[in-house]
């Protein structure tokens, strides 16, 4: 009777909760009461916050604390009247924040701003896209395999690590979801989990954009993209779908075109003058003479990792008219290259570097809890973290363990593509396009932000590498699960669809 009983309950479970609508329903509850209870949880303010406050109408109230790195701040001002403030980054950021200050304005104040509406206009799209990323992994079954994948996103991606840049202005809330859309959108065509494949492929295609979109550093991304978006090329079609394949291509790289040609001057002093300060000065014994051989006055060692913005005392100020024409204008990305094509131990070291800060997704940097909570200044928060310490700790500290991951993750996946290839199929020729795109943003994006900005501020230029990588964890442990790491097609028997 007993075992009769334990039965039932398994099949009404099976029945009425998906693996999908699992992962969804505890990643709402995990990370719900950290962000929209009255002691809120979230990101101080490091200095960046004004990129999407001031062209959105949101200033900072006056307070009897300090605003900065110590505490999250929960209620903000809204500008009643005209906004003199010009858009500081294009960002598709934006779309965010306005749609959070409508909302706010429409159901709380039209003067003040209260940060849970902006967590909430994320929240609501990434418990989506948690739902879509679980069901793409484990499509068609539900048994105790698919809900244990279920339990590992949950496990991955409702970190707290990632859900308190919601209760922020920082942009890696809408990366982070549009990469969880884009990702599920592509797995969702390989599993056949829709009837038709357009929704998804359109569900991809914007994703991927407002991605590209978000940052400026996101730029060269499009490129990844483009790679992954290939695989939609070997779906069967219509010529006039492969022309809207096409279109869609065309626009993903056109987004990146946009965002690099948009970043504005400020934004590329910072990067260029900090490339230098905390690239080509760091990990050398002798950084006068090496940049004296480049033809840079070697009194500007003396500036070794600086800020553009320091927050400390600095004897001289970056924006000064003596940095302009005598640093900044003798050097480029070009020379940056040349630079450390002549000198790969240090460009090596600097790898090594970012390396060791791949993992760790949580800002350091900054507290996470309000004034009136009562905790100590820049208190971090540590609840459901678990993941992120595990991998922040253990994961290699070596550049050259990611090039050998790489090696492994396309070499397992191209015998799959192989096979299918063969067989006349698409499926897994698509799914490995997927893993060598993102394995392209995880070799390529710590290159690119150590040539573009040094060791300054990696974690959050690193962030898309972790994403990536957690991803194809759990798409490497689904397909091992349901024995489709070899091949995509589905054995006669599968049964309980999602």
């Amino acid at each position: 009777m007993k075992i009769h009983l334990m039965f039932s309950k398994q099949n009404w479970l099976v029945q009425h909760l998906s693996p999908a609508m699992l992962a969804c329903l505890l990643t709402a509850l995990i990370s719900g009461w950290l962000l929209f209870l009255p002691q809120i949880h979230g990101l101080a303010d490091n200095g960046d916050f004004y990129r999407a406050m001031l062209s959105n109408g949101v200033y900072r109230l006056p307070l009897h604390y300090r605003q900065y790195l110590n505490y999250v701040v929960p209620k903000f001002g809204l500008l009643q009247y005209y906004n003199e403030n010009n858009v500081a980054v294009f960002s598709s950021q934006t779309l965010f924040v306005k749609t959070a200050v409508f909302l706010n304005r429409l159901f709380y104040s039209k003067t003040i701003f209260d940060l849970r509406f902006l967590a909430g206009v994320y929240f609501i799209p990434y418990l989506f896209a948690i739902y879509f990323l679980t069901r793409s992994l484990v499509y068609p079954y539900r048994n105790l395999k698919s809900y244990l994948i279920a339990l590992l996103v949950v496990f991955v991606f409702a970190d707290s690590s990632f859900t308190l840049y919601f209760n922020s202005f920082f942009a890696e809330p809408g990366m982070l979801i549009a990469m969880l859309f884009a990702f599920a959108a592509i797995m969702s065509l390989v599993r056949h989990c829709d009837v038709k494949s357009w929704p998804m492929v359109t569900v991809f295609f914007l994703s991927t954009i407002i991605l590209i979109t978000n940052k400026q550093q996101n730029a060269p991304l499009a490129l990844s993209f483009l790679v992954v978006a290939a695989g939609l090329l070997f779906m069967p079609k219509k010529h006039h779908r492969t022309l809207l394949l096409a279109v869609g291509m065309m626009a993903v790289l056109a987004s990146g075109v946009v965002t690099y040609r948009m970043i504005n001057q400020e934004f590329n002093d910072v990067n260029q003058y900090q490339a230098f300060t905390h690239g080509v000065l760091m990990e050398t014994p002798d950084p006068s003479r090496q940049i004296e051989k480049g033809g840079i006055n070697e009194q500007f060692a003396l500036m070794r990792a600086q800020d553009y913005y320091p927050k400390n005392f600095a004897s001289v100020k970056p924006s000064q008219k003596v940095v302009r024409k005598r640093l900044i204008a003798k050097y480029n990305y070009a020379w940056l290259v040349r630079y450390y094509a002549g000198h790969l131990h240090q460009f090596s070291a600097l790898l090594d570097v970012a390396a060791k800060d791949l993992m760790i997704t949580q800002v350091k940097a900054v507290g996470d809890y309000t004034k009136l909570s009562g905790a100590r200044p820049g208190q971090q928060f540590t609840y459901f973290t678990l993941f992120s310490s595990v991998m922040g700790a253990f994961f290699p500290k070596r550049f050259v363990f990611l090039i050998l991951l790489a090696v492994v993750f396309i070499g397992v996946y191209a015998v799959s593509a192989y096979l299918d290839f063969k067989a006349g199929r698409y499926e897994a020729i698509m799914r490995f396009l997927l893993v060598l795109g993102l394995m392209t943003i995880v070799i390529f994006v710590p290159i690119i932000s150590i040539i573009g900005d040094g060791d300054a501020d990696l974690a959050k230029h690193l962030f898309m590498v972790p994403v990536s990588l957690d991803l194809l964890f759990l798409l490497l442990i689904s397909d091992a699960l349901t024995h489709r790491l070899w091949t995509t097609h589905l054995k006669a028997g599968a049964s309980n669809e999602t």
